[in-house]
């Protein structure tokens, strides 16, 4: 999914000569924390309103470039790299810009969860399994082999590196949400299963487990 895929037309930008009270006014109408400044309609940065807010309202924005954030999306990347940028920064919003500098639209926080849940296929059925496996031992493709074998295919497949151990953590979903057997697979190939998810487990054990999970992830 492409950044312009994303992106919104309907928020304003500020102008680099218009006054700061204006911009915190156009931030209270959006209900939004930053806004985007352009200059002879060209992106040059963005402002927050917890800068404006240590200004004087009748200050021009421009006063306050040295405060701008010069970050912005480019329309043709993967959305995963403005992700990136909403965790470096801590923006509520990105504009999406052109080649030639052109605020296209923006892309916000609601925007980018709302792709990543597709990308991960959270509205599709299936069960959930996190392996903790030694770096040297990851195998893709033997992962994919025994999810097979118990006539379930793999939906999505992530990893991350546990930088204390430097072990892989691999959460995996499968299309089936009874997992017991494949879950009993793993562990009779001596996969460590660090948690699973299907509907096998009761509610308050999901719920536990759901937390867990996040905690790994960093979520």
């Amino acid at each position: 999914m492409l950044n312009n895929q994303l992106l919104r037309t309907g928020y304003p930008n500020i102008h680099l000569y218009d006054k700061v009270s204006l911009a915190l006014s156009m931030m209270e109408d959006y209900d939004i924390q930053h806004l985007p400044v352009v200059d002879n309609e060209l992106f040059v940065g963005i402002i927050s309103k917890t800068d404006l807010l240590d200004a004087n309202d009748s200050q021009p924005v421009a006063s306050l470039q040295d405060l701008f954030i010069n970050v912005s999306a480019k329309s043709d990347r993967y959305f995963l790299s403005t992700l990136h940028l909403f965790k470096e920064h801590h923006l509520s919003l990105i504009p999406v810009t052109s080649d030639k500098g052109e605020i296209l639209g923006n892309i916000n926080q609601e925007d980018i969860i709302a792709a990543l849940h597709q990308f991960l296929g959270g509205d599709e059925p299936g069960g959930i399994i996190v392996l903790e496996i030694d770096k040297r031992h990851f195998s893709f493709g033997e992962i994919c082999r025994l999810v097979e074998t118990n006539d379930a295919m793999i939906m999505q497949l992530n990893t991350s590196f546990q930088k204390d151990t430097g072990r892989v953590l691999a959460t995996i979903k499968i299309n089936k949400t009874e997992i017991s057997d494949i879950v009993a697979t793993f562990q009779r190939y001596e996969y460590e299963v660090k948690l699973y998810f299907g509907e096998e487990l009761y509610t308050n054990e999901l719920k536990d487990n759901f937390q867990h999970l996040m905690n790994y992830l960093n979520i």
